[in-house]
């Protein structure tokens, strides 16, 4: 404890003649301590303020120095997706300005929506006749793979106040693979991490949306092959993860029912339906995986490293 923080804590004696029995081990009630105190008209030590204020200044120098490095490690996972949404972003905002909306649109639509193919869909519902069941089925429908996303990330996104909220509006399909996929680098607050993740892909994406918006009857080129970008970017994290995990059941699970859904219901279809039929097999095989994972025989005994259940 610091000299400053001990003098705050021992204040307990008595002052005007009156006992101020407070506890001031933590910051946020320093504050709470000179209020009180000023409410009773109590003069403040002013060396025992100067004190507290020097930690206070120092604590909140720590808070954002470590928000800083969070935004620092966070930005060169997001490089691909900068490339990426700035130009799909471009192109929903000149698709837009095609159907007679301002750069306001696009920009509103990808602070608030924020859900990449979805706005394209709800641009065209924009001008045609309003139909709000209609609108909600095809959000439903295009989207419902962020169900599943949000299962996985349940106990990632746990624990973060206000931040836990955004992460879990801000979840795409870019920042859910990284923030599955990528784990925060050593003495980097997961938190904060996480947030930038999510708050970078959106800017990418709404700076792109108002931009094409913006200057939508001044560009005119051809974005055939950019979405290749994002195919790239999931390949990349699909390896990344495939060398770090030590067992590559749950991986091959999901490229072979993938497979199968993908011939089975077709290119347009297979997205929903695979995801399903991994949720269902990887909740069949928990036991087993976590058996695996956390080192234990059938009758939850820890067995040595590589002597786990492998029937």
């Amino acid at each position: 404890m610091s000299p400053c923080g001990a003098t705050l804590r021992e204040r307990s004696d008595t002052i005007g003649g009156r006992s101020s029995h407070f506890h001031y081990g933590n910051h946020p009630e320093y504050g709470l301590w000179y209020g009180e105190l000023s409410q009773r008209g109590t003069r403040v030590d002013k060396t025992s303020r100067k004190r507290a204020d020097r930690v206070l200044k120092k604590e909140g120098g720590q808070r954002r120095a470590r928000v800083l490095i969070a935004l620092r490690a966070a930005f060169p996972n997001t490089i691909p997706i900068l490339a990426g949404f700035l130009f799909l972003g471009m192109t929903y905002g000149i698709y837009m300005h095609g159907l007679g909306f301002p750069f306001v649109y696009p920009m509103l639509m990808a602070m608030t929506i924020f859900a990449g193919s979805l706005e394209f869909v709800i641009g065209n519902m924009l001008v045609g006749a309003f139909d709000p069941l209609q609108a909600f089925a095809i959000s439903l429908m295009i989207n419902a793979r962020h169900i599943f996303y949000g299962l996985s990330m349940l106990e990632r996104y746990r624990g973060y106040g206000w931040r836990s909220v955004y992460l879990i509006f801000g979840m795409c399909d870019e920042s859910f693979s990284i923030n599955y996929a990528v784990d925060a680098p050593e003495g980097v607050d997961k938190g904060w991490f996480m947030f930038f993740v999510t708050l970078l892909d959106q800017v990418y994406w709404v700076l792109g949306a108002t931009l094409g918006g913006l200057l939508g009857n001044l560009l005119a080129f051809d974005t055939k092959g950019l979405d290749f970008v994002m195919t790239a970017l999931f390949v990349v994290i699909f390896l990344d993860r495939w060398l770090k995990e030590e067992s590559h059941v749950s991986s091959v699970l999901g490229l072979v029912l993938t497979t199968l859904c993908l011939v089975a219901f077709g290119s347009s279809s297979f997205v929903v339906a695979s995801m399903v039929a991994i949720l269902a097999a990887l909740t069949l095989m928990r036991p087993k995986l976590d058996r695996r994972t956390r080192g234990t025989d059938a009758r939850g005994k820890v067995v040595a490293a590589g002597d786990g259940d492998s029937r």
